[in-house]
């Protein structure tokens, strides 16, 4: 990342399709008034008194969260995932939420976290900071397969290690944009009940992408194997830093008695960020409370412009690089149908000299895929990010892509 800020400062005018941000023509600064009045009201109408209200505002406030409520019924509106508002953690986005399930699961020196790759930097970056070994399992050409899993699983434990989660993005992943089968879904719910496993199931880009999508893991998980990590920043906007973790697993202490993995999330909290900003948390509930939950409603505009975005940028790269020439190139891509992300397969070395170079020469900033294998690969893809930019910008960022990648194949060859 701090590679990808360097080369964006240093060439300002280049087109980036690096930051997987939301596209900042959707925001407006006084709804964010709006929407903090509209939560106040609400505490008001359910009988707070005018102390109560402020102190809620300006004090710190309960580790697990003021708004767990809202987003129970939000999740249950959305995704038909029922979750009582106790098995809920609001937490200072999922960045957060990662580290929390990863800290309160990988807790043996013989535990193992497993993550399919490539996957999202931000859940290797939390395995490195708490020391956690980190596994991976590849993905093919068709996405996530659970019999590369099962393989893994025997490898790690044959060394006599114990695999204890794995996370996922079963939609629209970062950086691949590959989703998972409904097959693959049950199939990794009964693989993880089989060999007793936790599945850390991160699915950002579900509301802000086109069409029906698939049910999530953890609205299909009947037996407690999905510990759902969160992201408001998408759906709603992401300066509020607001997420989530539902996890409704059922936890026995040293003690004898019994309570929900929730429970330990917020102890652990309680030592990292005490709690997440009431503010920001109000701001947030305000948003639920004007579409009654339904975040999808506040996302139709959104959906539609990244499904555009990702239609123009397939569109402008079929145009430009034509099936012969691509062949001829030995270029390819693959075609997401949701979510920000896809990933260009090239005939040469993708690393930080060919970006300088495409952002130099070129004038378009991408971020190569290698950054997402944990350990080694993605070495000739790179990764598009299609959500921040216009379609004008989209066009023409296409264009000198495509320029960059036949000046240097053409140097290879």
């Amino acid at each position: 990342m701090t590679f990808l800020n360097e080369v964006t400062h240093r060439y300002p005018d280049a087109i980036s399709f690096a930051p997987g941000r939301p596209y900042d023509g959707f925001f407006d600064v006084e709804q964010v008034f709006e929407h903090l009045r509209r939560y106040l009201d609400h505490l008001r109408d359910l009988g707070s008194a005018p102390e109560q209200i402020r102190d809620q505002i300006f004090q710190y406030g309960p580790t697990a969260g003021v708004i767990r409520d809202l987003v129970a019924d939000s999740l249950a509106r959305d995704e038909n995932v029922h979750v009582a508002p106790e098995s809920l953690v609001i937490t200072v986005g999922c960045q957060e939420a990662m580290l929390l399930a990863v800290r309160a699961l990988i807790a043996r020196p013989a535990d193992v976290l497993l993550a399919s790759s490539p996957c999202y930097v931000g859940i290797t970056g939390v395995a490195r900071l708490l020391g956690v070994p980190l596994t991976v399992v590849e993905e093919g050409p068709d996405g996530f397969d659970c019999s590369v899993l099962e393989r893994t699983l025997r490898a790690e434990r044959g060394q006599g290690r114990r695999p204890r989660a794995l996370y996922v993005i079963p939609d629209h992943a970062n950086p691949s944009g590959a989703t998972m089968p409904p097959a693959t879904r049950h199939a990794l719910l009964d693989l993880s009940e089989r060999e007793d496993f936790l599945i850390l199931e991160d699915s950002p880009y579900r509301i802000v992408s086109p069409g029906r999508q698939l049910p999530t893991l953890k609205s299909l998980d009947t037996r407690r194997r999905v510990v759902q990590l969160g992201s408001l920043s998408k759906t709603l906007f992401p300066g509020a830093r607001v997420g989530y973790v539902v996890a409704d697993q059922p936890v026995r202490r040293p003690d004898g008695t019994t309570g929900l993995l929730a429970d330990e999330l917020a102890k652990i909290k309680s030592m990292v960020t005490v709690n997440t900003s009431p503010i920001s948390q109000a701001v947030v509930a305000g948003m639920l409370l004007a579409v009654d939950g339904h975040t999808k409603e506040l996302n139709t505009e959104t959906a539609a412009y990244y499904g555009r975005a990702m239609r123009t940028t397939l569109d402008e790269l079929d145009h430009a690089l034509p099936p012969v020439l691509r062949e001829r190139l030995g270029v390819r891509w693959n075609r997401p149908q949701g979510g920000f992300f896809l990933a260009v397969d090239v005939p040469f070395a993708v690393d930080n000299e060919a970006l300088a170079r495409s952002a130099h020469e070129h004038g378009v900033i991408w971020t190569p895929m290698s950054y997402f294998y944990p350990q080694g690969g993605g070495e000739r893809s790179l990764r598009l990010s299609v959500s921040y930019l216009t379609q004008a910008q989209i066009t023409e960022g296409v264009s000198r892509l495509t320029r960059f990648i036949q000046a240097e194949a053409e140097v290879r060859a």
